[in-house]
């Protein structure tokens, strides 16, 4: 092992820290429950109907279940988390089968299962799921920790030293890149430098300065010079972006990881449905059904069971085995095939170990969204390559941590954070295309040193009604408005807050009778708060009729519309404002308006923090200060 490596040590251990944590708090919440608390808390669904069932892409099967009590009520599940699917029948061998989600719609979920057949018992009653802990992650994210401290004299061990700072990263001094015209001065600067380095690039882009534009770009250029680019970020969600942007672009693009975690509309740059469409395909599925049925014909019960029957069903067993290697070997050929003749390779970054990239070896690595990814995580796609770009805001939403011990010690902290602080030459983008310039003022105050510019095609654009202020703070201090805790969830929610946004709403609405509504996103930091306005939205007459997104901040990063309404929710005698101090989350929230940002809040609460007190500053100065007391009637 490579000396003076105590960081990478100490990460180790914070990973094995966090892994442990994770797993005690899912046993606390599920492992030692009954099935009838599981089913309460939202951690399993039972009883269920099978509604439908069938083989998906991959030859994976799948289940399609709906549930037949507790509906429409709240629960744990999501797209894209490890399930298992369970009987309660007594006499059945194998009463479990594991599966990934792929979609959720209130009741109804499917799953595809790890398997390529489904259960005897799956027409026999009496079935549920339940959430599972799924530590492949850990593990991958273990295993690169431990490549990355082994390396030594190596192309690894170059990128590594020069990630930690021990060496600048170097740049081919003799290409001269040309200026992409549809790109700005910083896109275009960021474009050569990732054309011309030889070792690591890293980007940062706040919101709205077209990150995802200028990364597109840059990748369209590295084809250009090296066979097949690998391009990963730490969610399935970024991974289908880039997809299918860079298809857009003309670029052959094969998207490898498991489909029901890949959005629908991904699906058809998919290894799985690229090999099921190959002329090839055909031949192969008709050597695998013949291997089935030889399979099928050694395992059938005989009266009479002598010698030469034991001679056919070897002489069966036998057949049925070479067919499948046969097949194996024309699927293999065929996997190395498609790879071999993409441009570009899309998965996340745990999904860069796949079995098919197993031997596959890149000259570039691009890892978008890198600030929201754990830095093992990040590990685990560079050890893959020889040149390194990394792109990201750490000012925006940070990797998830669940260990309190591990985050004091900085486990929260991104490579891509660290580069920038370590790295002579970082490259910032500095012109913003989303935002009036009001609304992008006060982060661009708070995160980036007053660095980014409102390009002239949106710095004063807003609404064209006469309350058309494109930054407006509504204060409910001294209503009474106290926050509520959802008991089972313990996330809060304020119903009366939301009525005030509604006030606002409405006036909104009534002001674009003559013309067309803005696109409008109303987010809060807390799910409960979500769930509560969505169901209110659903019995307002007015507002049921209007095309509005109700999500969460985390579920809403990457998005933009032209109105944002955001909820803070916390109102209490304490000034207790819990992660509402996580800043990163706000500054993301704040920077999704495109004309007009409408905050809801109590001052009296949220304004003994340095964030917000300055907030309040700024809109007095630069936008609309308003009472609650204004929209009460």
């Amino acid at each position: 092992m490579a000396k003076d490596l105590k960081e990478f040590e100490e990460l180790l251990e914070l990973l094995l820290l966090e892994k442990a944590e994770d797993l005690e708090q899912f046993k606390q919440k599920i492992l030692n429950l009954s099935l009838e608390e599981r089913k309460d808390q939202g951690y399993s669904w039972y009883p269920l109907q099978v509604i439908k069932s069938g083989y998906t892409y991959g030859e994976r099967a799948y289940v399609v279940v709906e549930r037949t009590s507790k509906l429409n009520e709240p629960h744990q599940f999501r797209s894209g988390k490890i399930v298992q699917l369970f009987t309660k029948q007594a006499a059945v061998k194998r009463p479990e089968q594991s599966g990934v989600i792929q979609y959720l719609d209130r009741n109804k979920m499917k799953i595809i299962l790890n398997s390529k057949d489904l259960p005897d018992w799956l027409g026999l009653g009496l079935i549920g799921v339940d959430l599972l802990f799924d530590d492949t992650t850990y593990q991958e994210m273990e295993k690169a920790l431990k490549k990355v401290m082994k390396a030594s004299k190596d192309r690894l061990a170059e990128i590594r030293d020069i990630l930690m700072g021990r060496q600048q990263s170097k740049a081919d001094i003799f290409i001269q890149p040309k200026d992409i015209i549809t790109l700005n001065p910083s896109q275009n600067k960021a474009v050569h430098a990732i054309s011309t380095t030889l070792d690591v690039a890293i980007i940062h882009g706040p919101p709205g300065t077209g990150k995802t534009t200028t990364l597109v770009q840059a990748i369209k250029k590295t084809v250009e010079k090296e066979n097949t680019v690998l391009v990963t970020a730490p969610s399935n969600t970024a991974v289908d972006l880039l997809t299918e942007r860079l298809h857009d672009q003309g670029l052959r693009v094969v998207r490898v990881g498991n489909i029901s975690r890949v959005d629908e509309s991904i699906i058809r740059h998919t290894l799985d449905v690229q090999m099921s469409q190959h002329p090839d395909a055909k031949n192969i599925k008709k050597v695998k059904i013949q291997a089935a049925e030889a399979r099928r014909n050694a395992r059938k019960y005989r009266r009479k069971f002598g010698a030469q029957e034991y001679q056919e069903r070897k002489q069966s067993y036998k057949e049925a085995g070479e067919l499948m290697a046969w097949a194996n070997q024309l699927e293999e050929r065929l996997i190395h095939q498609i790879l071999d003749g993409a441009q570009v390779i899309t998965c996340t970054l745990v999904g860069s170990v796949s079995r098919v990239l197993d031997h596959k070896k890149f000259r570039t690595v691009f890892i978008d969204e890198a600030a929201q990814a754990l830095e093992p995580a990040t590990w685990i796609p560079i050890t893959k390559a020889s040149r390194v770009v990394l792109t990201g805001d750490p000012f925006q939403l940070p990797p998830t941590v669940k260990s309190r011990s591990a985050a004091k010690l900085g486990f929260n902290v991104t490579l891509i954070e660290k580069s920038l602080q370590r790295l002579d030459q970082t490259y910032l983008l500095n012109t913003q295309y989303r935002m009036n310039e009001k609304i992008m003022g006060f982060s661009n105050q708070q995160f980036y040193d007053n660095h980014l510019k409102a390009d002239d095609s949106v710095k004063d654009h807003q609404l064209n009604v006469p309350s058309n202020q494109p930054l407006v703070f509504i204060d409910t201090a001294g209503c009474g408005f106290e926050e509520k805790i959802q008991e089972a969830f313990q996330s809060r929610y304020n119903p009366e807050e939301f009525q005030i946004l509604c006030e606002h709403l409405y006036r909104l609405v009534e002001e674009h009778k003559e013309q067309a509504l803005p696109s409008i996103a109303i987010i809060s930091p807390y799910r409960e708060q979500v769930i509560h306005i969505k169901k209110e939205l659903e019995e307002d007459h007015i507002l049921q009729e209007i095309d509005i997104t109700v999500n969460t901040i985390d579920g809403f990063q990457g998005q933009e519309k032209d109105v944002v309404y955001i909820s803070l929710v916390r109102s209490n005698g304490k000034s207790d404002i819990g992660f509402l101090g996580d800043t990163r989350r706000m500054n993301v929230a704040m920077t999704r308006a495109r004309k007009q940002l409408i905050i809801v809040g109590d001052s009296a609460t949220i304004g003994g923090h340095s964030f917000y007190e300055a907030f309040l500053s700024y809109c007095e100065k630069n936008g609309q200060y308003q009472t609650a007391w204004e929209y009460m009637q």
